[in-house]
């Protein structure tokens, strides 16, 4: 399992984060406070406070884990 710290200050970061998690077959859980939304979700993540980090929780396979690090901490 996979868990990072990311920031989208705005609409646009929430588009492209959103984009960038369609490159991936398996779930991506958003949390914030003690909401969890899909990180795949535009309108889940616009429910959010994003004038605070947010938590990404994965369980990615061994094999797309460099993949995911990758373009997760581009957010961060």
């Amino acid at each position: 399992m996979i868990q990072e710290n990311i920031r989208l200050p705005n609409v646009t970061r929430v588009q492209e984060f959103t984009s960038a998690m369609r490159e991936f077959d398996f779930e991506v859980a958003l949390t914030s406070g003690r909401y969890v939304i899909n990180g795949k979700s535009i309108m889940g993540i616009l429910s959010l406070d994003l004038a605070h980090p947010i938590q990404v929780t994965a369980e990615v396979p061994e094999h797309k884990k460099e993949r995911f690090l990758e373009v997760i901490r581009s957010f961060a």
